[in-house]
Formats: structure tokens, C-alpha cells, sequence
């Protein structure tokens, strides 16, 4: 976007030219709810270009196979997303690479499952969180990780469902080797205690594996 479009106004046939579409469709679409009221200034209204985004947005997700319905659904889970300064300062430090996403980029990742159900869902489990037009995902290895397994057949919602899991046996194994080391080795620093915690994770989880794949 543009520093001219990101600064200004429109008057709904300016929109509607900017976004491809008919005044009508515009119309329509404030009707249903899928962009939010315009700024009223006497009988005037005007849109900006979060307007002209959501509209875009709204084109894109047509495209990828989306219904109206689908996408007004989607819209009411994304406003009510927490904002991606509270969910990003929940767990600093980290070494975790946020990734900024549109929403039609966000459906490329996982077709066929972005449902308003699923993005709720990963709004409340804090993997996804909003910026203005955008969402933030809070981790380049869950998205990709995530991705991948909806690839193989995994529906979103198992995914999650495995993620809620596992964060609760993540979070007990972080309390374990954090009491262990500020009981043991008081003078060890959160960068090394890390690490080796990972490590020992690591091992143990690949030799779960190892015994569960084992088995006939």
C-alpha cells in the first residue's frame, strides 16, 4: 500500500473505483456487515483504506472459494482477536519469528480450512493475533509445521487440538527444568538453561517415537 492510499479518504464511487467493484456491491456489502461504517461528516460519508483493504480482502477470499457468509463469519472472528502487542508480549523472550499474513494469505497456507471456527480458535490459543488489516502469526516453525500436516490430511481443528495438548505437557516441562536448575544451579542463566532443557526434550520425545513406531 501506498503512503497516498494509506492517508486517503474516499467517497464510495472513489472506493468502489478503487476496488474494482460497483457502488452496489459496495452498498451491499456495508449492508451485510463484511466492512465496517464509514466516517460521516454532515451527509458526506467517507471510507479510508482499511476499507479498501477489507475490500480486496473480501475479492481474494471470493476467489479462493469463500461465500459471503463464510467471509462475514471470518470478518467478526478477526475484530475480535486480541492485538498482536498483547499476544507478542505474552512470551518474551523468545526465539520465535512472528510472520505477518493477510487474510487470503492465511487461506494459501491451510485451503480449505480457514473457517471462522478454526480462526476463533487460533485467536484464543494466541497463534494468531491482529494488526490493524493483517494478521500475526506468533511462529515461523508452528505456521509451516501447521501447514504441512493440514497437507497430509490433518484437519486444522486436530491440529490445534494436538497444539492445545501439548502446550499443557510444553508449559509442565518448562516449570520442571526451571525449579530443577534455580534449585541445583542457581547461578545458571535463562540462555543456557534453554537449550539444554530443549535437548533433553528432544531426545526423549525422538526415543517416544522410536518406541511407539516400534510397536506392531
Amino acid at each position: 500500500m501506498s503512503d497516498q492510499e494509506e492517508v486517503r479518504e474516499y467517497r464510495m464511487k472513489e472506493l468502489a473505483d478503487a476496488a474494482g467493484i460497483t457502488v452496489r456491491t459496495v452498498r451491499f456489502y456495508r449492508e451485510r456487515g463484511l466492512i465496517p461504517p464509514p466516517r460521516k461528516e454532515g451527509r458526506i460519508a467517507w471510507y479510508d483504506s482499511h476499507h479498501l483493504a477489507r475490500l480486496r480482502t473480501i475479492a481474494a477470499l471470493l476467489e479462493r472459494g469463500h461465500t459471503l457468509n463464510g467471509i462475514a463469519d471470518l470478518a467478526t472472528a478477526f475484530e475480535s482477536g486480541r492485538d498482536v502487542g498483547e499476544v507478542l508480549g505474552l512470551g518474551e523472550p523468545t526465539e520465535e519469528t512472528p510472520v505477518r499474513l493477510t487474510p487470503e494469505e492465511l487461506a494459501d497456507h491451510f485451503e480449505g480450512e480457514v473457517t471462522a471456527e478454526n480462526l476463533a480458535t487460533a485467536l484464543e490459543l494466541g497463534y494468531l493475533a491482529t494488526d490493524g488489516d493483517d494478521l500475526v502469526h506468533i511462529s515461523r516453525r508452528l505456521l509451516d509445521v501447521s501447514a504441512a500436516l493440514v497437507r497430509e490430511g490433518v484437519p486444522l481443528a486436530a491440529v490445534f487440538e494436538a497444539g492445545r495438548q501439548v502446550r499443557v505437557h510444553a508449559d509442565a516441562l518448562a516449570e520442571l527444568f526451571a525449579t530443577m536448575l534455580k534449585t541445583h544451579a542457581g547461578a545458571t542463566t535463562p540462555e543456557t538453561l534453554r537449550p539444554l532443557a530443549k535437548s533433553v526434550v528432544e531426545a526423549e520425545l525422538s526415543m517416544a517415537l522410536d518406541r511407539r513406531l516400534r510397536k506392531p
